[in-house]
């Protein structure tokens, strides 16, 4: 049979392929065998002549498994949200599958730490399609596990399959992928368009980068909120892969890029593995040398933030990395420079990268393997430290444990007691979960648990001349993850051990039921399980009455926002009801015999109102971040458990929105796509007794008008004077003049040019402290203030007492960072800022967050604010 990229050429010479498909030719010198079935005979397209649909790729899939069945083996890791499945296939040489599991214990040994035993063979780990969107991802995985089943005569190949193990997840978000799919196909008329104006590039609300809960999945590693990422960081951990690669798409007017990394780079990251890094650089380009396609590495991409794929695999000891390649979202695509990208192109160009990189493993097996397994004995005999991460469980409980179910999930060991314990001279007297740093996952519990994770001073002092300069900044993602300050957990890093049952990613929370009597059972306000049962319990038709007093019973003290579900309201039926949803949620109940108390507000008391299950409606469409409206509709309805209604932007201003109590706009520009009615709408909603919760950007539809529902103002960035709004004068008036200066230096030459509207500088993303004004029920459940992520440029002024409340807003200057990296300006700009706001409008309550709550989800420790705006605040504002 002809080589494969002869069959690339012959699919595309009517889309104008480049050049340098045809010169890739020479590394495919190989026969085929006949009874490998190709991707035409099986689904009826060319490698690259049509964008594989998810199902189109599994029924590939499986019959190149069916057709070879001594080489290649598939596995189902998990269901998407919308019930596709993903899979992984393993590739390797008949003599290696037959003693697949003998390979496999020793790899665990390995992993372990331990010696091996001389099964193990390196496993390559290629994975692809990880945004929907990014679409020539899955068609080079197909293309990749062809060429190793069927080439004859391929040395190369013949020494991968030899020598390692290599496995392919071909589609990491069938979900996003089929989205896509389907946009296109329906877009493209009867000759594909290169013109990136046309509609089969332009993707309509939401894109097929996002899974069904539109969550950017390479963003979730350690957060493990999807179910895509949950199997696959189980599958993974099941293999120990030396080497991780991440297969993206970029910009269509982008070249390639592979590691080395940009910096910055994680400093959990060891100089073994970047030594390895260059190993697979250099073998990468002299591929990409031979077929003449430009690359390039150390830019742009960096290794710093372990919530992505290379990051997080990187941390677990493996050589993780990111291959991107220019997208032509579509079948081809004219760049701006006049050449034409192809999705042959962007199909073959990975293809080659996955075997190339396959190849550098198999070159240095004993390399990548002997460096991975020296890596995990280091970590598990105390090279990156000694101690023990003590998460106290007297402090946002449900949340701890939580916290300590997800690491270890990750591969990470845990432990747990319950009941009172001391550690280090420390009393917990709930119990604890500990996490020893003196194990093979060490720098991944370090980069984890740390409170916070120092950028390189070289590289914070190049971004600071940069922006002296008015160049931006470099930094790629967030600058703090600490996951116990997300959680609101207490983590205390001690010098001695801690015992305690092992705890597995699956092991149940367990729940706590206190006190005694009949009367009624209080839920206190503690954590994300608490708002948990008390919605479960609303949506099961059960009766609760909601404080926003604290008050003392039995000596036991009671805190703003607990719940109380009586028996003469919720019968016996009910009361069981509830007890078997705190069971399974993992809850904390308290029995109360009577309805008096020593201190604080009796349940007559106005302190207490009625709470029901509200019925929420969230904004959905153009003008909302895609990324935004998936994490907040996932926090209420798959953590706490309220459905949600999604309403199309543009339908708010014909929209009835009178059974509606909640509606919520995320982080977003709404205005225009709402329009003036949609607006004036909301605000009507308001007046009529609504609650509406605006995020972020979306504050800005609100903040403006002769009567805001949000009487506050963006900031300019510090030190600016912005010039008001309004003409200085008629048109056919002199231009006004201005005050004469003198510019006696460079700096004044800077001030004289500083653009005087500007925003503060872009913050990348850090943890920041909160102070709560504790008379506002929105505020319970944080006393102690909160810390939350802030990002992006925006600042707002505080609310006028006159107008409404600060309900939470940030520290003093001196005490505003958690954890992180903050712009000096923008440090001193924040203090005092509001964060969380809330004014009366007419019968009902604006809400305005001005950072995410929900962003990536991983900010659970905040999940009772969110609680409080959405499942409480109609019950006080009614």
């Amino acid at each position: 049979m002809r080589g494969l990229l002869r069959r690339f050429v012959a699919a595309f010479a009517v889309l104008a392929l480049t050049p340098a498909a045809a010169s890739a030719q020479s590394f495919l010198e190989a026969q085929f065998d006949p009874a490998v079935p190709t991707l035409s005979e099986t689904v009826g397209h060319e490698p690259g002549a049509r964008i594989t649909s998810p199902e189109e790729a599994l029924t590939y899939l499986r019959a190149l498994a069916e057709a070879a069945p001594d080489r290649m083996r598939m596995v189902e890791y998990a269901r998407s949200w919308e019930g596709r499945s993903l899979n992984y296939v393993i590739l390797t040489a008949p003599q290696n599958m037959a003693r697949l599991d003998d390979i496999q214990a020793d790899l665990a040994n390995l992993s372990a730490g331990r010696a091996g035993n001389g099964n193990a063979l390196p496993v390559t780990w290629l994975t692809y399609g990880v945004h929907g969107d990014e679409i020539s991802s899955t068609d080079a995985a197909l293309m990749t596990a062809y060429h190793l089943l069927a080439a004859q005569g391929d040395v190369r190949a013949e020494q991968i399959l030899r020598d390692t193990i290599v496995v392919l997840d071909p589609m990491q978000n069938p979900d996003g992928r089929a989205r896509f799919v389907n946009h296109f196909r329906s877009a493209v008329g009867i000759v594909p368009s290169a013109d990136r104006q046309a509609a089969e590039h332009d993707q309509e609300w939401p894109s097929g980068r996002v899974n069904h809960y539109l969550f950017d999945l390479n963003r979730d590693w350690f957060t493990l909120s999807q179910p895509e990422t949950r199997g696959k960081v189980a599958a993974i951990r099941q293999w120990s892969p030396v080497v991780v690669v991440d297969v993206h798409e970029m910009g269509g007017d982008e070249t390639y890029f592979f590691s080395p990394a940009a910096q910055p780079l994680n400093p959990n990251i060891t100089a073994s593995q970047r030594r390895a890094y260059e190993v697979i650089g250099r073998n990468n380009a002299a591929w990409f040398d031979r077929i003449g396609e430009p690359y390039f590495t150390r830019e742009v991409y960096d290794l710093f933030y372990p919530g992505y794929g290379d990051t997080w695999n990187t941390h677990h000891g493996a050589i993780g990395s990111t291959y991107e390649q220019g997208s032509a979202r579509g079948l081809v695509f004219e760049r701006r420079d006049g050449t034409v990208l192809t999705y042959g192109d962007g199909v073959r160009n990975h293809f080659i990268a996955s075997l190339s990189t396959a190849e550098a493993v198999a070159n240095n097996a004993d390399m990548f393997l002997s460096d991975y397994a020296a890596y995990r004995a280091a970590n598990a005999n105390g090279a990156a430290g000694n101690g023990t991460y003590v998460i106290d469980l007297s402090t946002r409980r449900w949340n701890a444990e939580a916290l300590g179910r997800r690491l270890a999930a990750q591969g990470i060991e845990v432990v747990r007691r319950g009941g009172a314990a001391t550690v280090c001279g420390k009393s917990y007297p709930q119990g604890y979960i500990a996490v020893p740093q003196a194990q093979p996952a060490a720098r991944l519990v370090r980069s984890l648990l740390d409170r916070d994770t120092p950028l390189p001073r070289d590289f914070v002092r190049e971004q600071e001349q940069r922006r002296s300069n008015d160049l931006r900044h470099e930094l790629y993602d967030v600058t703090a993850w600490s996951v116990g300050l997300m959680s609101g957990a207490d983590v205390n890093l001690c010098s001695g051990s801690a015992g305690g049952e092992t705890l597995s990613g699956d092991t149940p929370i367990p729940s706590v039921a206190e006190g005694s009597g009949n009367f009624a059972v209080a839920v206190p306000w503690t954590d994300s399980g608490q708002a948990r049962l008390i919605t479960l319990a609303l949506r099961g038709g059960l009766e609760a009455r909601v404080t926003d007093e604290a008050f003392t019973k039995s000596g036991r003290d009671f805190p703003r926002g607990t719940a109380i579900f009586t028996a003469s309201a919720n019968g016996d039926d009910g009361m069981a009801r509830l007890s078997a949803i705190a069971r399974e949620v993992g809850a904390h109940t308290v029995a109360l015999d009577s309805s008096w108390v020593e201190a604080g507000p009796n349940l007559g008391s106005e302190a207490f109102a009625r709470l029901t299950l509200p019925k929420v409606a969230i904004a959905w469409d153009e003008g909302i971040s895609q990324l935004s409206a998936g994490a907040v509709r996932y926090v209420l309805e798959q953590r706490i458990g309220l459905p949600v209604t999604p309403i199309r932007t543009d339908r708010f201003a014909r929209a009835d929105l009178s059974d509606y109590d909640v509606v919520i706009v995320p982080n977003g520009s709404p205005a225009g796509a709402m329009g003036q009615g949609g607006v004036a709408a909301l605000g009507d909603f308001v007046k009529r007794g609504g609650v509406l919760v605006a995020i972020e950007g979306s504050l800005n539809a609100f903040t403006s008008g002769a009567d805001p529902l949000l009487a506050v103002k963006r900031e300019a960035a510090l030190g600016l004077k912005p010039e008001e709004d309004g003409e200085n004068g008629d048109e056919d008036s002199e231009p006004a003049l201005v005050e004469a200066s003198e510019l006696t230096s460079a700096d004044d030459y800077r001030a004289a040019i500083q653009d005087q509207q500007a925003v503060p500088d872009t913050l990348p993303g850090a943890l920041l402290n909160t102070v709560a004004d504790t008379d506002h029920f929105l505020s319970a459940g944080y006393d102690g203030g909160a810390v939350v992520d802030a990002q992006g440029s925006q600042i707002f002024t505080p609310l006028d007492r006159a107008d409404g409340i600060n309900v939470m807003r940030f520290a003093a200057a001196d005490d505003l960072i958690a954890s992180g990296y903050v712009w000096e300006e923008n440090r001193r700009q924040l203090a005092f800022k509001p964060y969380l706001m809330a004014q009366p409008s007419g019968d009902g309550m604006m809400i305005g967050f001005a950072h995410d709550p929900t962003v990536r989800a991983y900010l659970d420790g905040l999940d009772l604010l969110l609680a409080n705006a959405v499942l409480v605040a109609p019950s006080r504002v009614r």
